[in-house]
């Protein structure tokens, strides 16, 4: 498994299936952030705006669509997807 990057990018939706995705492992960081903010009671707006950087007052529809998809797609890992994780970084 990589490193995670910061700041990268992001696809109007994420991933969605139940096998992490090579979209999933390089944004790790972007996921945990997401998390980070929901925990902390963070407005969506603001966090698509620093994290996803697509800015809601320009594009709401679209940066309304990829902070829940992400979120999702980070709850789903941090529940149950971190055992992929663990599974492909274990030695051989």
């Amino acid at each position: 498994m990589r490193e995670p990057l910061l700041d990268l990018t992001v696809d109007d939706v994420a991933p969605s299936g139940a096998s992490l995705t090579a979209y999933d492992e390089e944004h790790l960081a972007t996921y945990w952030r997401l998390l980070d903010a929901d925990a902390e009671g963070g407005d969506w707006r603001e966090v698509t705006r620093v994290v996803l950087h697509i800015d809601p007052a320009c594009e709401w529809n679209r940066a309304r669509r990829a902070y829940d998809s992400h979120l999702a797609r980070a709850q789903w890992i941090a529940d149950d997807g971190y055992r992929q994780l663990l599974r492909s970084s274990a030695p051989s």
